[in-house]
């Protein structure tokens, strides 16, 4: 079983032992035009002499030799005869990971997931940063959310450097950037001081977004860039320019007024690419603002890359990349994992849209695949949870034809979770439909994720807003069919036997997980009960709910540090929030 799958692959009668003592000798390695000509391109040739392989450049190899060492942990040394061509559909397959909305990862839990998607043929890594790199002159904005510093940084690029993988550095320069403009010092540079009320009147929008017309706004993002980018060897660089959510409504109202908030936007972004390219790099920028805008795309830079996002099932890739693709703009297709604000996922979605990315980006000409995998709402789902999509959005970024998912089980069950079992795979995968059996649908979440992370009312935040509301709409019964299929998968997930250290922190961040998501459900049935005035009822969920959460939290808690940095400060609070209210409801 390999992922991805092969372009050519011929079975040949026979095997070939590699012998105990120095089996490298038994490989013979050559650069050769007889290799495929695309980028990444080799030639495997095991047989009854030995194991054979030929290729044009570097990245060539890595990819016969991440092949070769995922045929060594199926087969051992006594490896089947086979014949073995194959080339990537697009130049430039990457993952990128929030690291900044509570779940800063630790340096041992990059340097694990980049040795892991390297064998997936993974050649970019790009972690998404609002304001968790640790700035000297920033620590009071990232100290309790725990940040990556230079040094770290610089040690996991060299290690991608060895792997192949581009560390391709990400700093949001436009919009997302809240927690800078909370601090005292910067607030005079956010597009607008204050919260303000939503178009939809049912959150607050806080200020995110910088003024782009500000004298000091480039001298702070020129701060941020000095200080950042010399430790990343990455000729790109991702200066984020999505959502911004404050633009004209604000400093820049004026100007938005006369040129129109298109061609401001246009403006900024414009000197944030000489910015860029002044450091020796090539700017990459979210494109949802600039779709937004068609007659102002063949007006881009030429020298930059589009990063064109979407993480629907029906997402309009085919429209959206023909427009980057007709004014020669060159572009990523970036899918996403859907695991934000599901807590155990939402694979049915994921599944469509990461083949859909793959389709329209193949047919449009996108230079590349850039799997994203979001935090949103205090990031509680694990990396296990989001492991399926990583696997998945490799193998197609390497062929779009894709690969079954027979294949991808069996896969993760060896690569990644370690389990000869195949449970803990099986588990992670079917977790991930359990949402369906409630019966409802929604963007960007699922009641399982929204319901325990709701926000308090009071706060008026976004994400996981309508988590409170989601009872009044999933009758009882589909409640407890979701219940009962998440237990039946947990229950499978027990019988697991990873064999390393590291497959069992990954089955025991899934149960966590699950464990949050089943909260949700038991979550909503005491809302039933007490909407139906069923008091005796709602007490004994109340009292069965608050000793549940509290346990479920000194768990996650203990477990966190195995991957992450600073605290579960920014990350769980819910928890707490749910037992206060189990508390307030019952003590009325």
């Amino acid at each position: 079983m390999l992922l991805p799958a092969p372009r050519q692959l011929r079975l040949q009668p026979g095997f070939f032992t590699l012998p105990e003592s120095q089996p490298l000798a038994a490989v013979a390695v050559r650069r050769s035009k007889s290799a495929p000509a695309q980028a990444g391109g080799y030639a495997l040739n095991i047989s009854s002499k030995g194991v054979f392989i030929e290729f044009r450049e570097a990245e060539g190899l890595r990819a016969a030799t991440a092949t070769l060492r995922q045929l060594l942990r199926e087969y051992g040394r006594r490896l089947p005869c086979v014949k073995i061509r194959d080339w990537p559909d697009f130049a430039r397959r990457g993952v990128m990971l929030d690291i900044s909305r509570g779940r800063v990862p630790k340096l041992a839990t990059l340097l694990d997931l980049v040795e892991r998607l390297s064998d997936f043929k993974i050649n970019e890594l790009q972690l998404y940063t609002e304001h968790t790199f640790a700035y000297r002159n920033y620590k009071s904005v990232w100290q309790s959310w725990g940040a990556l510093t230079g040094e770290e940084i610089r040690t996991l690029d060299a290690r991608c450097r060895e792997l192949g993988i581009d560390l391709v550095p990400n700093q949001n320069s436009f919009g997302h950037l809240r927690y800078f403009l909370e601090d005292r010092r910067l607030k005079h540079l956010a597009e607008i001081p204050e919260p303000y009320e939503a178009e939809t009147k049912d959150f607050l929008r806080r200020p995110t977004t910088l003024a782009p017309e500000h004298p000091g706004t480039l001298p702070f993002v020129r701060s941020l860039y000095d200080e950042l980018l010399p430790n990343f060897s990455s000729k790109y660089f991702n200066i984020g320019g999505d959502e911004t959510w404050d633009l004209g409504k604000g400093q820049s109202k004026k100007s938005c007024e006369t040129k129109g908030k298109g061609r401001v936007y246009l403006d900024f972004i414009q000197k944030l690419q000489r910015e860029v390219t002044g450091r020796g790099r090539t700017m990459m920028f979210w494109g949802d603002i600039i779709l937004k805008h068609p007659e102002l795309i063949r007006r881009l830079p030429k020298k930059l890359i589009a990063m064109n996002w979407g993480y629907e099932a029906n997402h309009p890739f085919a429209k959206e990349t023909a427009q980057f693709a007709q004014a020669k703009i060159p572009f990523y297709v970036c899918p996403g994992t859907s695991t934000w604000q599901t807590l155990i996922g939402k694979h049915d979605n994921a599944f469509a849209n990461l083949r859909a990315a793959a389709k329209a980006g193949k047919k449009s000409g996108a230079l590349g695949y850039l799997n994203t995998d979001w935090g949103d709402g205090g990031h509680p789902q694990p990396l296990a949870v989001s492991w399926p999509l990583f696997a998945l959005g490799a193998a197609l970024a390497w062929n779009t034809k894709g690969v079954d998912d027979t294949t991808l089980q069996v896969v993760l069950s060896r690569d990644v979770f370690e389990d000869p079992t195949g449970h803990a795979a099986l588990a992670a995968i079917q977790l991930g439909f359990a949402h369906r059996q409630l019966g409802v649908k929604a963007l960007n979440e699922t009641p399982l994720g929204t319901v325990i992370a709701a926000p308090k009312p009071e706060d008026r935040e976004l994400f996981c807003r309508n988590g409170l509301k989601w009872a009044a709409k999933i009758p009882a019964a589909n409640i407890q069919a979701t219940l009962k299929e998440i237990e039946i998968q947990r229950k499978l997930l027990a019988k697991a036997r990873p064999k390393f250290a590291e497959g069992k922190v990954l089955a025991r961040e899934l149960d966590l997980a699950a464990r949050m998501a089943a909260e949700s459900c038991h979550y909503m049935l005491w809302q039933h009960a007490v909407a139906a005035g069923q008091k005796a009822l709602a007490k004994k969920l109340a009292t069965r709910g608050r000793r549940e959460l509290a346990k479920l939290d000194r768990d996650f808690t203990a477990a966190w540090p195995l991957r992450n940095k600073a605290t579960t400060r920014h990350c769980s609070p819910f928890l707490k929030w749910r037992t206060d209210e189990y508390g307030q409801r019952y003590a009325s």
